[in-house]
């Protein structure tokens, strides 16, 4: 059997002979080994097509910007000349944006059909001179206008096709091939003809709304919905740059940490037992909740601290204290830390060029992972997963909770901007799983550095007149034909809602229970909460009096230094206004929710957390948690030490303990006196709920030292 070899960078024609059927030679040109070549490469390999090679530097112009391409019909023509087999079949094809999606017996078969010696991919569009487009013969059904990035034919015709080529290695090769096509003469005497209904190729330049992914048994088919056929050879030409993901498996290089050593398959670079050396940027571009939980979570990132170096580039003023505390606490673990604070007044993109930059001159970076503060990186193995791909520029895919905005372009507009593509809503909901191939990484992603030092070396690649930073360098990473990969194999985290978000309160994370409901609910409530019908957590201690978890101790602390911070305890006036009302017994030293601009998020509390429980233990009871009084209460020996027998103005009252007794206090709890019951030992964070009114009098018992601080809300229907 014939092994598939790799050519070497500057490799320029590539002669692939089926191990199928030996008749067939494919030729490309490949003056670079780029990402794009790589994957042509695989494909080529999965299908048992065997490769071929030899360098030559690459003078055909830019594709992208002016027509070119007339090298390749020189090295065609040159490469044929010495051929004497007539029997031979010549697929000629692009390599870069270029897969193989079947194998060359089904190719052969379909080229058999069609009946002509030479035959052409076709497109929806014409280039590279549109007045020609009325010269074109019609077409019963299907694409009228040549494509010169593929065509096959048997070995005399195609000699024929070439034979007249005396242009310059800029000239055009498409607009070469368009004039012999629409010459009727040279038409009929090569015998050539369009693949006008795309069962050999397809150009997706123009055709993007035709095509959808099959997916089968074995592998993915591209599927060409307004002709029905499935193509062979799947081209993106033009600015599509091969949007369909790639089809078939992606099989990476990998660096596995269960062994300690880098297993190369393609490369086959010395093995090492050391870890690579990352260099974590991070970005805080304003004001984002839960940064403090976002340095604990980079704390359990799963890499040796002494193989990481951090830079901190800090926008926002409000979170100084955030990263100065964090690096006071756990700064030491790394091995170098940098910081650049807010007075340097550093714009996004100049930032970004830097920490690219630092890495590239930076001889022991190994890695760049780039992440902004608005990740929530759930998965602690997260960099490990990304190492392991051994990819240029990979990302892990993160979503907004219960949206389909994510970190990732599934494809771009014409105009270089967002579009969706076919199989992006299946890919962010898990529904397919791989790793994939995007026009558009942000957020949170994995740059290698030898990469930084090559391929990307320039400084500003952050920097654009038009597009903002990330924009600017995912469109400068395309044109070099770098790919960048999005993995959705394992579950790595989400992305925050800064919007709305205000830095007014002492704990401003507390108000985010809207805007990010899921951060909120992991932040402040008890982790035993989801459990407590499964497990039976919840207590009754007296007659009809529930206790359940609810609090975090993050939970009970904030709401105590809120309150504590904002500092209006009540008194007199206040509490004979609530008297008057009928709302309240017996006064408290207390601060109302709404006094503190909290009332809206603790009635969204109240209904997400209390009333299912309500729902359970009052059967046939339901409530929208009207609520006309919730407060905090503080006890003291010396202020409040103690609340009178009473009932509470309320259907029921749910009373939660913010700190802990025999460590912030000594007595406290509460005594319902008709059943001679009580709970003296109130547990932090955990909610006693019991009936108001009639039932259930009750006192609150001495506070005999240091201070007591509940949470509690009268509830009516």
């Amino acid at each position: 059997t014939l092994d598939l070899l790799l050519c070497a960078i500057n490799s320029s024609l590539m002669v692939t002979q089926s191990r199928v059927d030996y008749k067939l030679l494919v030729v490309t040109v490949a003056t670079k080994d780029t990402d794009g070549f790589r994957r042509f490469l695989r494909s080529a390999k999965l299908f048992n097509y065997t490769v071929l090679g030899r360098g030559e530097k690459w003078r055909g112009g830019d594709y992208m910007s002016a027509p070119g391409g007339g090298q390749k019909v020189r090295l065609l023509k040159a490469a044929l000349e010495d051929m004497k087999d007539e029997d031979k079949i010549i697929l000629f094809i692009d390599s870069y944006d270029v897969v193989f999606a079947s194998s060359p017996k089904e190719l052969l078969k379909k080229f058999q059909q069609a009946k002509h010696k030479v035959v052409f991919s076709s497109e929806t569009l014409i280039w590279p001179d549109r007045h020609l487009g009325d010269k074109h013969p019609h077409v019963r059904e299907g694409n009228r206008f040549l494509g010169s990035g593929g065509f096959i034919g048997y070995l005399s015709n195609v000699k024929e096709l070439v034979s007249d080529w005396t242009g310059e290695d800029s000239d055009s090769d498409q607009l070469f091939f368009t004039k012999i096509y629409i010459d009727p003469a040279n038409r009929k005497s090569i015998n050539i003809t369009l693949d006008s209904k795309c069962r050999l190729f397809q150009n997706l330049h123009g055709a993007l709304d035709e095509v959808v992914l099959k997916f089968e048994d074995s592998h993915v088919r591209a599927r060409n919905v307004l002709y029905d056929t499935l193509p062979v050879i799947i081209h993106g030409n033009g600015p599509t740059k091969l949007q369909l993901n790639y089809l078939g498996n992606y099989i990476p290089n990998t660096w596995t940490f269960e062994t300690g050593c880098t297993v190369c398959n393609e490369d086959l670079r010395p093995l090492t037992s050391e870890y690579p050396l990352v260099v974590i940027g991070i970005f805080i571009r304003q004001p984002t909740p839960f940064v403090t939980v976002f340095f604990e979570r980079l704390l359990k990132l799963q890499y040796p601290k002494n193989r990481l170096k951090l830079i901190i580039f800090n926008q926002e003023p409000h979170h100084e204290s955030h990263v100065s505390s964090f690096l006071r606490d756990h700064g030491s673990l790394y091995q170098d830390v940098r910081v650049f604070s807010p007075e340097e007044e550093m714009k996004e993109a100049a930032s970004r060029n830097l920490a690219f930059d630092m890495c590239r001159k930076d001889h022991d970076c190994e890695y760049f992972f780039s992440i902004d503060i608005e990740v929530v990186l759930k998965n602690e193995n997260t960099l490990k997963i990304l190492i392991e791909q051994n990819l240029p520029i990979v990302a892990p895919m993160i979503t907004r909770v219960g949206r389909l905005w994510s970190n990732f372009w599934g494809a771009l507009s014409a105009e270089g901007y967002y579009a969706r593509s076919e199989d992006y809503v299946d890919i962010v909901q898990g529904r397919r799983v791989g790793v994939w191939n995007v026009p558009y990484v942000t957020n949170v992603y994995l740059v290698k550095a030898s990469l930084l030092r090559s391929d990307l070396k320039e400084y500003e690649l952050f920097d654009s007149h038009i597009l903002d930073p990330d924009m600017a360098y995912c469109h400068n990473a395309r044109n070099k034909g770098i790919f960048m990969f999005v993995t959705n194999m394992q579950t790595f985290g989400r992305i925050l809602s800064t919007e709305n978000y205000q830095t007014k309160h002492l704990h401003n994370d507390l108000w985010q229970i809207f805007e990010n409901p899921l951060d909120w609910e992991e932040r402040y409530i008890h982790e035993n909460y989801t459990h407590i019908e499964k497990n039976k957590l919840i207590e009754t201690p007296c007659p009809d009096v529930y206790w359940f978890p609810i609090f975090t101790d993050v939970a009970c602390n904030h709401m105590v230094e809120e309150m504590e911070n904002f500092g209006q305890w009540s008194g007199g006036a206040n509490v004979d206004t609530r008297i008057q009302g009928g709302y309240e017994n017996v006064p408290t030293i207390d601060i109302h929710m709404n006094q503190i601009n909290f009332e809206r998020e603790w009635h969204k509390f109240l209904l997400e957390y209390i009333a299912p429980i309500t729902e359970k233990m009052f059967p046939g009871y339901y409530t929208k948690c009207s609520t006309p009084l919730n407060f905090v209460v503080r006890y003291k020996p010396d202020e409040q030490p103690l609340l009178e027998p009473h009932h509470d103005a309320s259907t029921f009252t749910i009373n939660i303990a913010l700190n802990s007794k025999d460590i912030d206090y000594q007595g406290g709890g509460c005594r319902f006196l008709r059943y001679d019951c009580a709970v003296e030992a109130p547990r932090k964070g955990w909610a006693l709920m019991h009936p108001g009114r009639l039932t259930h009098y009750h006192e609150g018992l001495p506070t005999t030292s240091g201070v007591r601080y509940i949470a509690v809300s009268f509830v009516d229907p």
